[in-house]
């Protein structure tokens, strides 16, 4: 299938790309061999073939759920930089940071 200028300038402005004429004349060829191959696919009988979304089955490697009691907080704060009052303290993002020790 061969593309147009005007159809790849349509598919850049939907994608909002703005292309040079040279870009828009190499994005016509590639894309236009690309489609070339998806015809070719196309055309094979996939009849017996049933729709997979994954070639190989997969599978959930869950472990139990199971309740236990968690880490001490002097153990948590171990590698924490700052904490306070059982909270780690970080740094805001927005400028300031009075108030940190």
């Amino acid at each position: 299938m061969r593309l147009t200028t005007g159809e790849v300038k349509a598919v850049a402005a939907l994608a909002r790309l703005g292309l040079s004429s040279d870009e828009v004349e190499d994005l016509r060829a590639q894309l236009s061999s690309i489609l070339t191959s998806i015809e070719l696919i196309n055309e094979l009988d996939t009849e017996s073939i049933p729709p997979t979304a994954q070639t190989i089955d997969l599978t959930n490697v869950m472990r139990d759920d199971v309740p236990r009691s968690s880490l001490p907080l002097e153990q948590v704060f171990l590698n924490a930089p700052r904490h306070r009052n059982g909270f780690f303290e970080v740094r805001t993002p927005f400028g300031s940071d009075e108030g940190m020790t």
